[in-house]
């Protein structure tokens, strides 16, 4: 119906193949690519402790998300998403995730989105993922926005209708109609959904991409664990963080994505890599 959209801009310049892949594979779900791999955890630790001792606390998820900031801000095309069949760019980069209170049986969750600007610093992002975690646990009052959106959908509206509303969004951003407040709350209208599946304790999952909003991305981290690794000839074990991730093959081929995973496993190598702001993101093509 409409081409323009609040959350991203139509991309014109694309190869044939890149125009026709969404109208082969219609929902994210046809087109999900599984990858599954481990990093190495002695270099987060050394520089965790590292910045410990200068007094600044640091934690895995605040490296994996900085990471991951850099990466799309270097890597565009892994900030695009799928529309009704045409391919559109983000403006800006967005992480969802979800936090419990406590990570005792039965604590509800609450859904965390949170935009940056893709030149941000690891201590920036470290910052602003702190400040919104506190938020949302220790100093939470109330329900954020998310939540209030979310219960309006459920309780607000009669049993029967919830089935019609849903759809009918859909409708809407199908044809980019979808009122911007919506859009901008809506934890699943993301650059990359993540998921600390660490802090349970129980290993990294191949986690859906799902049909509703525009999530393209969706990384899972996992627990730590012993892994056996050859150096100079000699078998040694290492501590290995698993993490499962999962992309919308119609944006981004596998060339594009494997070259993406090489640079986020050089940044995981050198997380202090993160401390110097970038001047500018790459802009994607038009």
């Amino acid at each position: 119906m409409f081409k323009k959209r609040p959350d991203g801009r139509l991309i014109k310049n694309l190869e044939p193949m890149e125009q026709i892949m969404p109208y082969i594979m219609k929902t994210r779900t046809d087109s999900m690519n599984m990858y599954d791999d481990t990093f190495d955890c002695a270099p987060m630790d050394d520089y965790i402790k590292e910045k410990a001792e200068q007094g600044i606390e640091l934690n895995y998820m605040h490296i994996i998300i900085a990471a991951l900031v850099r990466l799309i801000a270097q890597r565009p095309q892994l900030n695009r998403f799928v529309m009704n069949g045409r391919i559109y760019a983000r403006p800006k980069i967005w992480v969802s995730f979800v936090v419990h209170p406590t990570l005792s049986d039965g604590s509800v969750g609450t859904t965390i989105k949170l935009c940056f600007e893709g030149t941000e610093s690891i201590f920036e992002v470290a910052e602003k993922v702190t400040e919104a975690v506190k938020k949302e646990t220790t100093q939470r009052v109330g329900e954020n926005g998310i939540d209030k959106l979310l219960r309006t959908l459920m309780k607000g509206i009669p049993g029967p209708l919830i089935k019609f509303v849903v759809n009918t969004l859909m409708w809407m951003d199908k044809h980019n109609i979808m009122p911007k407040a919506i859009v901008d709350l809506s934890p699943f209208h993301t650059s990359i959904f993540l998921t600390n599946l660490k802090s349970l304790g129980i290993n990294h999952v191949f986690h859906h991409v799902y049909n509703f909003g525009t999530t393209g991305l969706f990384f899972a981290m996992g627990k730590e664990k012993q892994v056996p690794v050859i150096e100079r000839k000699e078998i040694t074990m290492q501590k290995h963080m698993g993490f499962g991730f999962v992309s919308d093959e119609r944006f981004c081929d596998g060339l594009y994505f494997a070259m993406s995973l090489r640079q986020l496993r050089k940044i995981m190598k050198n997380p202090a890599c993160l401390e110097q702001p970038l001047d500018k993101k790459v802009e994607d093509t038009e």
